[in-house]
């Protein structure tokens, strides 16, 4: 039965639900044909529930990252703080290494290595401290591990060094921090090497621990090492080359010194090396404050109370030399050394052929007598090759180092000295002279080929060196009653020196000049430029003079050698080195590196390679 809707009148009509036939099928088709209807709306709804899905997942992934990200971020942050942390660990034992082993040397270093392995910070010293826990390189808590190699090598340093050989003794300095209060117990590990390094001081041309200053007033070439512990004052009157690098731990200045009223230089500077000032100084380990005044101590006989194994006793010349030679008044006495407490003592006619103490001669500087120990090197030389008593005591060698001590009382316009003389042969061994006394050096020295003199050719010198509270160098023309008349009847020769010289000089003060390190090695005679002065060595200034103090530049003193003088390339080698040479302490890095640690006994870690 058809219904006709009111509404819908005129229209066509609507089927009832009973109707059938092919008007309702495809009123159904009809019906499914309408978009977002039926069947296509299951599909959108299973396409929107997937694309929800994964928007979920998209969101959870992202919220993992990031928790992942930030858990990352601060494990990466606390291993950047146990990092630095080990690094202060290491800075803080070397900075104590370094402090010990420039004022007292690397024997000192080497009996205290327990006592840096415990040097790790302490809450006690900041309380950023307290929220960190230090263990060694096997995990060992409280302690640093710190290994110094049990041997030195002769090896070229580098950088502010080059040029310059050393003896180096590697040190390593391991250290581990985390964090106490860390979830994450992440481990930072830091390793630390270092060269601990003496320098022999024979390494340069002219090393001074006072200001240096130079003015030659002709030409002067220097082709070794400069270096000044505090200023160095280039005030050439000429030209002035500097084949190599130049250093001070003070400034270089063209000018003279404040102290020094002359005009100011009218000469050249050359360098041809590097010029550096402001570099760390280079000390001797002495023990105290390395004031010059103390170093000066190193050539001077020890108190009767002093430890001969303190840093200082290792020093002294006195201490290490291999005979002493004893002047008292009316008596010479020659022992071995204090390395057999003195015992053995060389008979008074065999030490009458090289040692005499009856001389004297007038020095025009001091103004006074000098009344010298007179040393006749060849005939020790020669002397040395056949006693059997030293040469027992010192292991069948020949001497090598002699230490004179002046115990004479003398008055006081005399001035007690040591004089070397005839010797231009030395024992196979080489050298060393010293004395707290100035040092008067007559004739050619450590030359055996005549064809070699006035020549920069060392190849058949031996390894010498003197040390003095001054050295004079006289010439082979010396003659010791001439000493006090005019300059000019004092008429040098050509002479050639060969040896380093580590002494004394009379600084500047107002209005009396030094005389620089052209004069360093000084002189009591007329020269001039046919009479050359031909030195191969290493001048050291290290204090001022304390028996020799009368100012440079006094009239009817010397006239001035054409000066010949060179740095002896021998001593570069370490078998080369004059005998008890000492060596100028230094600390010097090589490697920082990150290092994998270990948990030992603080338990599980998260180490960030």
């Amino acid at each position: 039965m058809k219904i006709q809707s009111p509404l819908l009148r005129g229209s066509s009509s609507i089927s009832s639900p009973d109707q059938v036939g092919p008007a309702a099928t495809l009123g159904k088709a009809a019906k499914a044909a309408q978009p977002g209807r039926g069947g296509n709306e299951g599909t959108a709804l299973v396409l929107v529930l997937v694309l929800t899905t994964i928007a979920l997942i998209g969101v959870g992934v992202a919220l993992t990252r990031s928790s992942t990200s930030a858990r990352l971020n601060e494990r990466q942050n606390q291993y950047a703080r146990a990092v630095a942390a080990a690094e202060a660990s290491t800075e803080k034992i070397l900075s104590q290494i370094t402090r010990d082993y420039l004022s007292k040397g690397d024997r000192f270093v080497a009996s205290n290595l327990g006592a840096y392995r415990t040097a790790v910070p302490q809450a006690s010293e900041s309380a950023a401290w307290h929220g960190f826990r230090f263990s060694d390189a096997n995990g060992t808590p409280d302690q640093a591990t710190v290994e110094l190699a049990s041997t030195a090598s002769f090896v070229e340093l580098k950088s502010i060094y080059r040029g310059l050989k050393g003896m180096s003794t590697p040190l390593v300095v391991t250290a581990q921090a985390r964090e106490l209060n860390s979830p994450l117990n992440v481990l930072g590990a830091v390793r630390q090497e270092v060269q601990l390094t003496r320098i022999p001081v024979f390494q340069f041309a002219m090393f001074s621990s006072l200001d240096m200053e130079i003015s030659c007033g002709q030409p002067l070439t220097v082709n070794g090492r400069v270096h000044s512990n505090r200023s160095l004052y280039v005030e050439p009157d000429s030209t002035l080359t500097f084949q190599t690098d130049v250093t001070a731990a003070g400034n270089i200045l063209f000018q003279r010194h404040p102290l020094d009223t002359r005009s100011a230089p009218a000469g050249t500077p050359v360098y041809q090396g590097r010029k550096d000032s402001r570099v760390a100084a280079l000390y001797l380990p002495i023990g105290v404050d390395n004031t010059p005044e103390n170093v000066r101590d190193i050539i001077t006989p020890p108190p009767s109370a002093e430890d001969p194994a303190s840093t200082l006793g290792r020093q002294r010349y006195f201490n290490l030399a291999d005979m002493l030679v004893i002047v008292t008044n009316g008596l010479v006495q020659v022992t071995s050394g204090r390395f057999n407490n003195f015992a053995t003592v060389v008979p008074t006619n065999e030490a009458s052929l090289f040692v005499a103490a009856s001389g004297s001669f007038r020095d025009e500087r001091e103004g006074r007598t000098v009344r010298p120990i007179d040393f006749n090197v060849g005939m020790f030389q020669r002397w040395g090759l056949t006693n059997e008593n030293l040469r027992s005591t010192l292991g069948f060698r020949e001497v090598s180092s002699v230490y004179f001590l002046d115990l004479r009382s003398l008055a006081g316009t005399e001035l007690g000295a040591v004089r070397v003389t005839n010797g231009t042969v030395l024992p196979s061994l080489g050298l060393t002279l010293a004395t707290s006394r100035p040092l008067y050096l007559q004739g050619h020295y450590n030359q055996p080929n005549n064809l070699k003199l006035a020549t920069s050719d060392t190849s058949d010198t031996k390894p010498a060196s003197l040390a003095a509270d001054a050295v004079t160098i006289l010439s082979g023309n010396w003659d010791d009653s001439k000493g006090s008349l005019a300059v000019g009847s004092r008429v040098a020769v050509p002479t050639t020196v060969n040896a380093g010289l580590l002494t004394g000089q009379v600084p500047t003060t107002t209005g009396a000049y030094s005389g620089g390190m052209e004069n360093f090695p000084r002189f009591l005679e007329t020269w001039g430029a046919g009479n050359p002065l031909t030195y191969n060595g290493s001048m050291v200034l290290m204090f001022p003079s304390r028996y020799a103090t009368n100012a440079w530049g006094k009239a009817n003193v010397y006239g001035p050698p054409k000066r010949d003088w060179a740095f002896d390339s021998n001593f570069t080698n370490a078998t080369r080195l004059p005998p008890l040479t000492p060596g100028l302490t230094v600390v010097m890095r090589s490697r920082w590196a990150t290092v994998a640690p270990v948990a030992g006994t603080q338990g599980p870690v998260v180490a960030i390679p």
